[in-house]
């Protein structure tokens, strides 16, 4: 059994273009996706230094309220040092009057018990 020849199908010429032309627009979309892909990296590159440098002036806004804090918090110490030495003296004072029935010396005054 003979398998018939199918009849070869006609093709249409292509248009001819001179060789350069083919190479100049098939260069144009990858220089342009080079240059694309370039841009897209500069501007991350720019996006993680921008954020790098706020990074770093919040840290030291941070650190600067960090020292802030800790001389605030040496300052409250004195004040609360002062604050309790004041209150001591007082305290002493009401304790001896009210226990002891003490009162502070308005001024001094010295017997010489030796002479007779």
């Amino acid at each position: 059994m003979a398998v018939p020849e199918r009849a070869p199908r006609a093709t249409r010429p292509a248009p001819e273009r001179p060789p350069a032309e083919r190479r100049r627009r098939a260069r144009r979309p990858r220089v342009a996706n080079g240059i694309a892909w370039i841009v897209v990296v500069a501007v991350v590159l720019a996006g993680v230094v921008a954020v790098n440098v706020a990074d770093l002036r919040l840290n030291l806004r941070v650190d600067d309220l960090d020292h802030q804090r800790a001389r605030l918090q040496d300052d409250n110490a004195a004040l609360a040092a002062r604050l309790s030495s004041a209150g001591a003296a007082a305290r002493l004072q009401s304790i001896a009057r009210a226990r002891d029935h003490l009162v502070p010396a308005v001024s001094p005054t010295f017997l010489d018990l030796s002479k007779p």
